[in-house]
């Protein structure tokens, strides 16, 4: 108990966080992750399984997404956990609150929306989304409707970014410009 408390302020001291700690402890694990891989202290990484756990280079995580290598609910029925290796590709974006399960590969350059369960594998250059994921689109496709929807819309500096201080008036000049609209902000 006192080696905790120790290794707690220690740890504070230092500036560790406990995300940090987990991600840590995976990578001693066995986890295996490449270079320029963005927001992965912010994941939920299945501990127990985490040397079947790949991850490429450039890839983005955003918030809360959850990397599962096991699947516990075959215990009942078996007396084992159903595992499998998850192996997301180079360049892959990977979505808020994004769940994938084992016996997943993402190919390369894969975009996942939001909230997706991904259960199966996908090829590469494609964007999937739902529960279960399927494929929405290609890669080339989001980005040319995207080009097309940024040209027609509404553009915001850092000037109006929290971190370089916001003003009420470019708060409300943003609102205003926001109704019935999509912009987009740096």
């Amino acid at each position: 108990m006192i080696k905790r408390i120790f290794q707690s302020i220690y740890y504070k001291v230092k500036g560790i966080s406990n995300a940090q700690l987990s991600l840590n402890a995976n990578l001693k694990n066995g986890m295996k992750v490449g270079k320029n891989v963005n927001g992965l202290i912010g994941c939920s990484i299945d501990y127990g399984h985490s040397w079947l756990i790949e991850i490429g280079d450039d890839v983005t995580f955003a918030p809360e997404v959850y990397l599962l290598a096991h699947d516990t609910s075959t215990k009942r029925s078996t007396g084992y956990t159903r595992i499998g290796k998850i192996k997301i590709g180079n360049k892959c974006f990977i979505g808020a609150r994004v769940t994938i399960m084992p016996n997943v590969e993402l190919g390369e350059n894969t975009i996942v929306g939001t909230n997706t369960l991904v259960n199966r594998s996908f090829p590469p250059n494609v964007v999937i989304a739902g529960n279960p994921a399927k494929i929405i689109c290609t890669v080339e496709e989001y980005e040319k409707k995207t080009a097309d929807l940024f040209n027609t819309s509404p553009k915001f500096d850092t000037s109006y970014n929290l971190l370089f201080g916001v003003t009420a008036e470019k708060k409300e000049e943003m609102i205003a410009k926001m109704i019935n609209n999509t912009g987009f902000a740096q």
